[in-house]
């Protein structure tokens, strides 16, 4: 990890033959990773990373590998500034709560926009989050209201 991000990881999301008989080798397998990465890291340069891993397997076992790869966005940091204390303020003066600077809060539309203005990525966290009953208490919802309109009305203060 970095001062800013935790350790890049590397998750081994499907592998699948595509065989539905249980006592035929397959002529084929595919796998998909998933690799968050840090501020340590670009998309260039785990690319080349996993190219030279596919060689070195391409190389040591004679076998054909196809590598594929999507960057769905880049890692970044928007430092603290105007923008980040403006919206702690506004969550304590709502709360009496001092949230936390992090990014551990996961990827969000913010890596499109990153480029043309500053970004604070805000909003609420609960127990039952990205589950299929996914869930808030409504008195949280009004909160989060309140905090969007400090936010606004300091803002254009």
């Amino acid at each position: 990890g970095t001062d800013h991000f935790d350790a890049s990881t590397l998750a081994v999301v499907t592998v699948d033959t595509g065989n539905p008989a249980t006592n035929v080798i397959p002529a084929s397998c595919h796998a998909t990773i998933n690799i968050r990465f840090n501020d340590l890291h670009s998309g260039a340069s785990l690319t080349n990373w996993l190219e030279d891993q596919v060689a070195q397997v391409r190389d040591a076992y004679g076998v054909k590998i196809e590598l594929k790869v999507k960057i769905s966005g880049e890692s970044f940091i928007t430092p603290p500034g105007a923008l980040s204390e403006l919206v702690s303020k506004a969550v304590a003066a709502e709360t009496g709560i001092t949230p936390e600077l992090s990014t551990s809060g996961g990827t969000s539309d913010a890596r499109f926009v990153k480029n043309h203005c500053p970004v604070v990525e805000f909003g609420l966290v609960g127990q039952s989050m990205h589950a299929v009953d996914e869930n808030v208490d409504i008195a949280q919802i009004h909160q989060l209201k309140s905090i969007y309109t400090r936010i606004l009305k300091d803002y254009f203060a």
